[in-house]
């Protein structure tokens, strides 16, 4: 237990470190940025000018107000000192948040935490945007966690919302929040603090309180267009859907209102259960709605709503944290193909995840029986193995239902964008791609095995053949592998876990091939003579030409995972199908594909024995981790735990 904290810990100051390192180690000119547009020609804060004369700052005139006398000194330290302060309020923050879980919560649960938190924290885009661009957003989240959670004086717990509320406007909503719980004094002096602060902006900057509150409605368009994607509210949503003037005024003021209620009656269900730090959160998500602009800096309340827990089934409850994680801490492109009808969605991740903490999911009472007893996941018993120390990890038992279908498609999604980064990532020189290539050229010349010129250009003579390889290798490359994954994903679940574990690690080896051996496929091989006949001719003149698209690696050739995720389909089949003309008909697609692969210049021979290669190290490093294959037992109805007390429904 001393270990793992310790291990957390050290993972959170890493994390720390590397934010602090990206951000000191950027020019100045582009660190930053939201924090040096204060700094005007007359000295901080356009003394002799307006806060919003750049439209860069965002904050309410009470923000500017405060910061002024701190960024002059952020300013002559080059942000060290902006830089470290966000740092400390992320801790605190992680901290706060820790120590506000619903109890009762079990030590080694506590221990955990802080470290938990902090690190999701420094890996959330909310965060890291704060720390680059120079924001504020972290301070009203702090206080109102402070106000709610931590101090116990109502008057006091108060005055920290209500001057939350008067940095970003959008916790106002936080004061019905304490008044519908009971806390009826904090409420008041929430307003009291907020009205305060503002009256006092107004008469230190009257002019900047104006632009902000009249002519800019609560910094409704300052910062950026409204329509960005960069504004997760619901009217910039409604923007981006192309609804303008009146009508979209009125729409938006309509469902925000409507989120706005649904939200408090959500959190004040979960306050009076004993879960303040979700109803919290709710509310925050709520607010990140209904307000006019909603910053991706401001965004943190969707990351604190994981501490809510969904599903009756273990297998289910981490659907909802992963899911928060991902929308919080990867880029929308990662979650959702960049194709133009994913559009809405991917522009609006963020937004929906508020939408669906402050009015949709159903986060468990605490006393609902599956609150702290689900279901539990029933496992196979364990096939004897021929080697005595395998499994080398027994925990990695078989299980025998399906995994959380929302859960899979994320995990497949991410894991895919990620496959892409890294193999575009392990990228090499021209130069060495192609000596590489006459390697491999002259290696299977020795052994021979070298037909790769003689089948493209037989192929390259027959147009009917030309075309019908040619397509199959731009179209069965993904389709074979999802519709087995598919298939036994719905039919044999147990087989399912075991073959994607397998393609995984396979994968997996195949970057690492890709990064150590950058390999110039035969097509792209200027004095060999070869024909590519799926891409065309290549103009070898132009020194980019092996960068055809901006979203592939064309020297990651070796080992072939197009084969390999052929061969490993080709395997399964031929161990599950019930009958031999499937698992014969399984076979013929690694033939076709690796005919396919060759026949169209875009691999070599040997690349093909790398692909077979690393999916046989995959299906090895299955065995060795898990054991051999689960029994095929059907699995039995768990045993549902008593039904929920009336009281939780």
């Amino acid at each position: 237990m001393r270990l793992a904290r310790l291990g957390l810990w050290l993972i959170a100051g890493i994390l720390a470190v590397r934010q602090v390192a990206v951000v000191l180690s950027t020019p100045s000119g582009e660190r930053l940025t939201d924090l040096e547009t204060w700094v005007g020609p007359g000295g901080v804060l356009h003394v002799d000018g307006s806060l919003y004369d750049s439209s860069r700052f965002t904050g309410a005139p009470f923000a500017g107000l405060v910061l002024k006398p701190l960024t002059r000194a952020a300013e002559n330290a080059l942000g060290w000192g902006w830089v470290f302060g966000t740092l400390l309020l992320v801790a605190a923050l992680g901290l706060v948040a820790a120590r506000a879980l619903p109890q009762p919560v079990g030590r080694r649960t506590a221990l955990l935490a802080a470290p938990v938190a902090i690190s999701l924290l420094m890996l959330s885009l909310p965060v890291r945007n704060a720390l680059w661009l120079g924001q504020t957003s972290i301070i009203p989240v702090l206080l109102v966690l402070l106000g709610c959670c931590a101090v116990r004086g109502q008057r006091a717990g108060g005055a920290l919302v209500g001057l939350a509320a008067a940095l970003q406007p959008a916790m106002l909503l936080f004061a019905p929040l304490l008044w519908l719980t009971g806390r009826r004094r904090a409420a008041a002096s929430c307003g009291a603090a907020f009205a305060a602060c503002t009256a006092l902006a107004w008469a230190a900057m009257p002019h900047d309180s104006a632009t902000y509150w009249l002519h800019h409605t609560a910094g409704t368009g300052l910062g950026g267009p409204a329509d960005g994607p960069a504004n997760q509210s619901l009217h910039g949503a409604l923007l981006r859907l192309g609804l303008t003037g009146p009508a979209e005024i009125a729409l938006f003021l309509a469902l925000g209102a409507t989120v706005a209620v649904l939200g408090l009656r959500r959190a004040v269900r979960y306050a009076r259960d004993g879960q303040l730090l979700l109803a919290v959160a709710v509310t925050g998500c709520a607010a990140i709605a209904a307000s006019p602009a909603s910053w991706q800096h401001q965004l943190l309340w969707v990351l604190l709503a994981v501490v809510g827990r969904v599903g009756r089934r273990v297998s289910d409850r981490c659907v909802w944290p992963v899911a928060v994680v991902l929308v919080m801490t990867l880029p929308a492109k990662m979650l959702l193909p960049n194709v133009p009808a994913m559009a809405p969605l991917r522009d609006d991740a963020v937004l929906l995840a508020a939408l669906a903490a402050a009015t949709a999911v159903p986060f468990l009472s605490r006393a609902s029986a599956h609150y702290r007893r689900p279901v539990p996941t029933e496992y196979a018993a364990p096939v004897p193995a021929r080697l005595s120390r395998v499994p080398l990890v027994p925990a990695l038992r078989r299980v025998l239902t399906r995994p959380n279908l929302l859960l899979e498609l994320l995990l497949i999604r991410v894991t895919y964008a990620a496959y892409s980064q890294v193999r575009l990532a392990a990228s090499a020189d021209r130069a060495t791609a192609e000596r590489h290539g006459h390697q491999i050229h002259s290696l299977e010349r020795f052994l021979h095995i070298g037909v790769e010129h003689w089948l493209n250009h037989t192929v390259a003579a027959l147009p009917w053949l030309n075309r019908f390889l040619s397509f199959y290798y731009e179209t069965f490359h993904f389709i074979v592998p999802l519709t087995l994954l598919a298939v036994l994903y719905v039919r044999r679940p147990v087989d399912y876990r075991w073959a994607r574990a397998a393609l995984g690690f396979a994968t997996l080896l195949g970057l690492l091939g890709f990064w150590l051996y950058p390999l110039a496929p035969p097509r792209l091989m200027p004095d060999l003579g070869f024909i590519d006949t799926v891409h065309g001719v290549q103009d070898f003149a132009k020194p980019d030409y092996g960068a055809m698209t901006a979203v592939t690696n064309q020297y990651a050739a070796m080992p072939s995972l197009h084969f390999g995720w052929a061969l490993f389909c080709g395997i399964v089949i031929a161990v599950v199908a019930p009958r031999r003309w499937m698992k014969a008909a399984g076979m013929l697609h690694p033939l076709f594909t690796v005919t396919a692969i060759v026949a169209t210049a875009n691999h070599w021979v040997l690349d093909a024995v790398g692909g077979a290669t690393v999916v046989g190290a995959g299906f090895a490093l299955t065995y060795l981790l898990s054991g051999p294959r689960a029994a095929r037992t059907a699995p039995r109805p768990a045993r549902d735990p008593d039904p929920e007390p009336a009281a939780a429904r």
